[in-house]
C-alpha cells in the first residue's frame, strides 16, 4: 500500500464527522458546517513532505432555563486533524511539520468563553521513519491553557504510520488516537500487532 491509498483511507473513517479540505488535489470534499482549513495557503515543506488534508471537527452544547437568552452554560470542542505524507521523516522535517500543524491549529482556534478544548492532531503517514524522528514524535508535549483554564484548553496529539516496517508511533496525549487508527489499517497484512 502507498501513502496516497493510506491518506485515502484515513479519509474515508473522517469523513463521516469531519470536515475535510484538501491540498492535495485529491477528490472534491462536500462542506459542512464551519471550515477554517480553507483559508491556509498551500505549504511547501522540505524532504518531499506535502500536506494532503486538513480534518475539522466541531461540537457545542448549552443548556438554558426556560428561554434562550437565560443560558446556564455552554461548551465548545474542537479537533484539527493535519495529515501529512512524506517519503522519509526525519528529525528536522518532523519539528518543521509539527511547528506548522501547531501554528497552523492556533490560528484556527476559537478560544474564548464557552471554549472548552482544542486537540491539534497531525497524523504523518512515512514510508520510512528515523529512531530521532520516532523518538521526538513520542516525547513531543504541546499543552496550553487558557486563563486558567476558563476558557479551556489545548492539547497536541501526535501520531505516525510508517509504512515500510507496518508500525504505528505515538506521542502519550495522542494515543487516543491508536484503537481508531490502527481499526482503520486492521485488514492489512502489512500491518505489526506488537509495533
Amino acid at each position: 500500500m502507498g501513502r496516497e491509498e493510506a491518506v485515502e483511507r484515513l479519509l474515508a473513517g473522517y469523513r463521516r464527522y469531519y470536515t475535510i479540505t484538501r491540498f492535495d488535489g485529491g477528490r472534491e470534499e462536500e462542506a459542512r458546517g464551519l471550515q477554517e482549513a480553507v483559508h491556509i495557503q498551500k505549504p511547501f515543506f522540505s524532504g518531499q513532505a506535502e500536506l494532503s488534508a486538513v480534518c475539522e471537527y466541531y461540537e457545542a452544547g448549552e443548556k438554558y432555563f426556560l428561554f434562550h437568552s437565560a443560558k446556564l452554560w455552554s461548551t465548545a470542542q474542537e479537533e484539527f486533524v493535519f495529515l501529512f505524507q512524506v517519503p522519509r521523516l526525519t528529525l528536522t522535517v518532523f519539528m518543521e511539520l509539527a511547528h506548522f500543524a501547531y501554528e497552523a491549529g492556533m490560528d484556527m482556534a476559537h478560544i474564548g468563553p464557552g471554549h472548552m478544548y482544542t486537540y491539534i492532531s497531525p497524523v504523518f503517514i512515512c514510508d520510512s521513519m528515523d529512531e530521532e524522528a520516532a523518538k521526538a514524535l513520542m516525547k513531543c508535549h504541546y499543552y496550553k491553557s487558557f486563563r486558567f483554564s476558563f476558557h479551556g484548553w489545548m492539547e497536541f496529539h501526535a501520531g505516525a504510520l510508517e509504512l515500510g516496517r507496518g508500525r504505528f508511533c505515538f506521542n502519550r496525549a495522542g494515543r487516543c488516537m491508536e484503537k481508531g487508527l490502527r481499526k482503520v489499517f486492521a485488514d492489512y497484512p502489512f500491518m505489526r500487532k506488537d509495533a
